[in-house]
């Protein structure tokens, strides 16, 4: 009897692990609430409260990226086409740009929309984007222009959850699995329901 009383307990405790585990990198602990003050891709001032209601993904990046931001966006593009259509509306991408001098609420939004209904672009001037990146621990770095004036943009290619309220929940790397991302995104829509 007091075995099966062991195992129950044990089965019931380990069911409250799942719950609150993540299969990408947990960030609950570490990461501020996403707040901000910028500008959306319609060139219109918003604050990270307008974006509360639904799961919110936040990548940092740039539109002239050769190689990073196109490959971390079309891959999150597809890891949302796994998703259920409802599952699908109760999540937002904003893509915040780290090259707001060639970023233009144009650019990024005519950029954003390659990838699909669910995907912001939001830029603002370098302060305001200083002041977010250094709240949450994001770095990025501008390289010397060639000849042309043309320049990289080193940055993170991680994308950060956040539920409903705007709480850091995991951030999503390259090296997890589609099907992880999948399942964490999945659980975090299925927490606000």
């Amino acid at each position: 009897m007091i075995k099966q009383l062991f195992i129950v307990l044990a089965a019931l405790w380990l069911v409250g692990c799942v719950d609150r585990s993540w299969r990408t990198a947990e960030t609950h602990e570490i990461m501020p609430p996403l707040d901000f003050s910028l500008i959306d891709e319609n060139g219109q001032a918003v604050e990270a409260e307008e974006y509360r209601g639904k799961v919110t993904l936040v990548y940092f990046g740039y539109t002239y990226c050769p190689d990073v931001c196109p490959i971390t966006l079309a891959r999150l593009a597809g890891t949302l086409n796994r998703l259920d259509d409802d599952v699908r509306d109760d999540i937002q991408v904003l893509f915040i740009s780290v090259d707001p001098e060639r970023d233009t609420p144009e650019v990024v939004k005519r950029y954003t929309n390659a990838f699909g209904p669910e995907f912001i672009g939001i830029t603002g001037d370098l302060a305001e984007i200083d002041a977010l990146t250094n709240r949450m621990r994001v770095t990025y770095d501008y390289e010397e222009p060639n000849q042309r004036g043309d320049y990289i943009v080193t940055h993170t290619s991680a994308v950060f959850a956040f539920d409903r309220e705007g709480e850091a929940r995991f951030l999503i790397r390259d090296s997890h699995p589609i099907t992880d991302a999948v399942a964490d995104i999945n659980q975090l829509v299925e927490q606000g329901d």
